[in-house]
């Protein structure tokens, strides 16, 4: 039987999104593993994203529901920095999670993280430390990249987003910059990687 890895992000300008789409193509790269992507309900009311010149949320990626966090083996997280946590979309659909929570339905799934920013030093670190303590208390095994994305890590000649926990980008004050090749690269990295770790602890069974 497959594994499964949903791909689970909020993006409001579409930063997020694209590094999601790509940690799809990274995690399709690894046979015996179902990859889905699904996007966070949204929580503002059309008029308000109208005012704040949010693009249409895509028609190919579904919503997903709190059971459906259950069916997977392993999640990954992708979000946008507010004040350096998570933004209430994504907090809105984890604390929907009680029910989950009382009965273990998420304990031993393995767990990931990406996000965004717009300007350095605005998050990255603070925004999936934060993020920890949510997938701490379901019990979910968390699953840094560290620095497995090599070189990439270690790049000073140009700017790039992520941490250790996962891959980023910067968006910069207007929202204007898109994820660089470098920022994909490591999105592409953090779904094959994560998906490897889920194909090997389903293949082995649960501790």
């Amino acid at each position: 039987m497959a594994a499964k890895l949903y791909i689970v992000y909020y993006s409001m300008y579409g930063h997020v999104e694209k590094l999601a789409r790509e940690i799809k193509k990274g995690a399709d790269t690894v046979e015996g593993v179902e990859v889905k992507l699904f996007q966070v309900p949204e929580t503002l009311p059309a008029e308000v994203l109208g005012k704040m010149y949010a693009p249409p949320k895509p028609t190919d990626v579904p919503v997903i529901t709190p059971r459906e966090l259950v069916e997977a083996d392993g999640l990954i997280f992708g979000m946008p920095t507010r004040f350096g946590m998570m933004p209430a979309q994504v907090k809105s659909l984890l604390d929907a999670t009680g029910q989950l929570w009382q009965t273990g339905a998420l304990v031993g799934k393995h767990v990931g993280m990406f996000t965004s920013t717009s300007a350095q030093g605005s998050g990255h670190e603070t925004t999936a430390l934060t993020a920890i303590t949510q997938f701490a208390h379901h019990g979910m095994i968390i699953v840094p990249t560290g620095y497995t994305f090599g070189e990439g890590m270690y790049v000073l000649d140009e700017i790039k987003g992520g941490s250790a926990y996962g891959a980023g980008t910067f968006t910069g004050g207007d929202g204007s910059r898109q994820p660089s090749e470098l920022e994909l690269g490591h999105a592409f990295h953090q779904g094959k990687y994560i998906a490897g770790v889920v194909k090997q602890y389903k293949k082995g069974g649960s501790a």
